[in-house]
């Protein structure tokens, strides 16, 4: 797998899961020999909603709620085949979206 890189994207609405979730993969491909670059860590995308608390008056009666999703990227350089392997056995937190690159 010469000159190639593994971009990998990860989602968490917990920062904990996603910080080990990242620590994880980057132990595994530093341990098969891989350069890794990251995690870097991207903005918080931040959802807030507004829902009035009264279900007839009281327009100034209101709960906001908020969704916080946060993101971390990393980029394994020259990655082995031992490497591919032992990422595709990496078992990660149910809470974490992963999406992968090959460049």
């Amino acid at each position: 797998m010469a000159n190639q890189r593994i971009r990998i994207r990860l989602k968490a609405f917990d920062h904990r899961l996603i910080d080990q979730s990242a620590r994880e993969i980057v132990e595994t491909a530093r341990r098969t020999g891989a350069q890794v670059r990251g995690p870097i860590p991207l903005p918080t995308k931040k959802e807030r909603f507004t829902v009035l608390i009264s279900p007839h008056v009281n327009k100034d009666a209101r709960d906001q709620y908020e969704i916080r999703t946060h993101k971390r990227l990393m980029d394994i350089v020259d990655p082995t085949d031992k490497t591919v392997d032992a990422l595709m056995k990496l078992d990660l937190a149910a809470g974490v979206d992963v999406q992968i690159k090959l460049n």
